[in-house]
C-alpha cells in the first residue's frame, strides 16, 4: 500500500509545475514557436561544431609503409582475458584520423595569422617633410642674401663715387685741361668721368696744369659688395678714403722730405716708406707747435721744411678739417714702400719721384652718405694750393747743403749694403762667361781646332794672373 502512494503523491506535487509552464503561453502564441526556442541552443552548437570543422588542418594519409612487415597487422595482447582488439572504426572515419604528434605547433603557428599587423614609423630623415631640407633652404638663404648684399653695396658705392665727381667737377675743369683721361686711346681725351677699377675702387686722370705731370685720384670706398666684409666691419668699423698722388717735375720742387698727419699713421709710414725711413730718422713731433691738433704729428728732414710749408693757409686748412685728414705726404725721393727682406736687396738706387701723396678720410665711418663727399670739396682746394706752395718754396743755401749730404750718404750707405751682392753677380757672370766657353770648345768636331782654342783659353788667363801680380805689386810699392 506504501508502494502506491508515494507515487500518486509525487505526481500531485509535479502536476502544480506543469500547469504553470503552460499558463506561460498568451492567447494568440503557439505551441510551435516555444518548442523551436527549446532547441535553439542544439542548433547553436552545431554551428560552432561546423565552424571548427572548417578551421581544422586537413587529414594528412598516413605515410606509405615501405618493409614488408609494416604491412603485416599487429596484435594487441589484452590482459586480464579480454578478447582480441577489433577495429569496430568504418575505412571513411580512417582517412579523417590524424596524428596529433604530427601536427604538433601547427595550431599555435595558425594562430600568428590572426595577430594585429605592426605598422612601423618611417625615420625622420626618409620622410618627405620641410625639415629634411633645411641644409639646402640654408644655402639658398645665404646665396640670396649675398646677391641682395652685392648689389645694394655696388650701387651704394656707385652713387658715392657720382656724388664725390659732381661736386669736384668744376674744380677739376677750372685747374686741369684733361679730366677722365681712361688711357684706352693714344691721344688724350678728357672722358669726364670716373673709371671704374672694381665694384670699390674708383680712378680718376687729370693732368694739364702748370708744373704738374699728372694728378692721379682714387676713391677706396668699402667692399660694401662683400657681405663676409660688411659683417666685419660690424666688429671693426672703418671709413673709406680718398688718395691723391701729384707728380711734380723735377725742377718745380726742391729737395726735401715733409709729412703730417695722424700719430699712428705717421709712425706706420716711417716703418714702411723708403724715402720717410732713410731722411726722417726723427720720431714723429707734435704740431701744437703750429696751432694743430695733438692727435697730428709732423715728420720731417729739416727744421727749415716746416717752417716753410707750414704757413698760416696751410695751418687753417688742417685745423679746420683735422677729422678728414689721414696722412700728407711730400717727397722728392718718393719710390714707394720698402722692400722687403725676402724680395732680396736691390742692386741699384730704386727710381724716385717727386710726388704729393694725400690721404683723406670720408665722414661716417663706414655709413656713408652722397652729402659727405660735397664735405671733401675744401680738401681738394687744399691739394691745389699745396701743388703751387711746393713749387714755390726753395731751400736756402745750408738747407740745400744738408739735403745733398743726406742724400750722399743714404746712397753710400746702399752702395756698402749692396757690395758683396754685386761682387756675388760679377763672379756670376764671370763663370757663366767661362762654362759657354768650355761647351764651345768641346762642342769643336776639328781636333785641331779644338786644340787652338784651349791654348787661346789658356794664355787669356795667364796674362789675367800676370795682370793682378802687377797690381800687387804696384801697391806694396806705393805702401812703402
Amino acid at each position: 500500500m506504501r508502494g502506491v502512494l508515494i507515487p500518486a503523491l509525487v505526481l500531485l506535487l509535479a502536476l502544480p509545475f506543469c500547469w504553470g509552464r503552460y499558463d506561460d503561453f498568451d492567447d494568440g502564441e503557439e505551441l510551435a514557436e516555444f518548442d523551436d526556442n527549446d532547441f535553439a541552443e542544439f542548433e547553436d552548437m552545431s554551428e560552432d561544431a561546423t565552424i571548427e570543422a572548417e578551421t581544422a588542418p586537413p587529414p594528412r594519409a598516413p605515410p606509405a609503409a615501405t618493409d614488408q612487415d609494416d604491412e603485416d597487422e599487429a596484435t594487441v595482447e589484452l590482459e586480464d582475458g579480454q578478447d582480441d582488439f577489433e577495429d569496430s572504426e568504418t575505412p571513411d572515419e580512417d582517412m579523417y584520423k590524424y596524428d596529433a604528434d604530427e601536427f604538433e605547433g601547427f595550431e599555435k603557428s595558425s594562430q600568428s595569422f590572426k595577430d594585429p599587423i605592426n605598422i612601423l614609423t618611417v625615420p625622420s630623415h626618409l620622410q618627405n617633410s620641410w625639415e629634411s631640407y633645411y641644409m639646402e633652404i640654408l644655402m639658398v638663404t645665404g646665396l640670396l642674401a649675398y646677391i641682395m648684399n652685392y648689389i645694394i653695396g655696388k650701387n651704394k658705392n656707385n652713387r658715392l663715387a657720382q656724388a664725390w665727381f659732381n661736386s669736384h667737377r668744376e674744380l677739376l675743369e677750372s685747374n686741369f685741361a684733361l679730366v677722365g683721361d681712361d688711357g684706352t686711346s693714344k691721344d688724350a681725351v678728357s672722358t669726364g668721368k670716373l673709371n671704374q677699377e672694381n665694384e670699390h675702387i674708383y680712378n680718376l686722370w687729370c693732368s694739364g696744369r702748370v708744373c704738374c705731370e699728372g694728378m692721379l685720384i682714387q676713391l677706396k670706398f668699402l667692399k660694401r659688395q662683400d657681405l663676409l666684409n660688411v659683417l666685419a666691419r660690424m666688429m671693426r668699423p672703418i671709413c673709406d678714403q680718398v688718395q691723391i698722388k701729384v707728380t711734380l717735375n723735377d725742377e718745380d720742387m726742391d729737395t726735401f722730405v715733409f709729412a703730417v698727419g695722424t700719430k699712428k699713421a705717421m709712425a706706420r709710414m716711417q716703418k714702411e716708406m723708403q724715402d720717410l725711413s732713410e731722411f726722417c730718422s726723427d720720431k714723429p713731433k707734435s704740431g701744437a707747435k703750429y696751432g694743430l691738433p695733438e692727435y697730428l704729428a709732423i715728420l720731417t728732414e729739416m727744421g727749415e721744411v716746416t717752417d716753410g710749408v707750414m704757413d698760416s693757409k696751410m695751418v687753417h686748412f688742417l685745423t679746420n678739417h683735422a677729422d678728414k685728414i689721414e696722412s700728407i705726404h711730400f717727397s722728392d725721393q718718393f719710390s714707394g714702400p720698402k722692400l722687403m727682406q725676402e724680395e732680396g736687396q736691390p742692386l741699384k738706387l730704386p727710381e724716385t719721384k717727386r710726388t704729393l701723396l694725400f690721404t683723406f678720410n670720408v665722414p661716417g665711418m663706414g655709413n656713408t652718405s652722397p652729402k659727405d663727399m660735397d664735405t671733401l670739396l675744401p680738401l681738394m682746394n687744399m691739394v691745389i694750393y699745396s701743388i703751387d706752395k711746393v713749387k714755390k718754396f726753395r731751400l736756402n743755401r745750408e738747407g740745400k747743403q744738408k739735403a745733398d749730404k743726406n742724400r750722399a750718404r743714404v746712397e753710400e750707405n746702399f752702395l756698402k749694403l749692396t757690395h758683396a751682392q754685386r761682387q756675388e753677380a760679377a763672379q756670376t757672370r764671370r763663370e757663366e762667361k767661362k762654362r759657354a766657353e768650355k761647351e764651345r770648345i768641346m762642342n769643336e768636331e776639328d781636333p785641331e781646332r779644338q786644340r787652338r782654342l784651349e791654348e787661346a783659353a789658356q794664355r787669356r788667363e795667364q796674362k789675367k794672373m800676370e795682370k793682378k801680380q802687377m797690381k800687387m805689386k804696384q801697391i806694396k810699392v806705393k805702401a812703402m
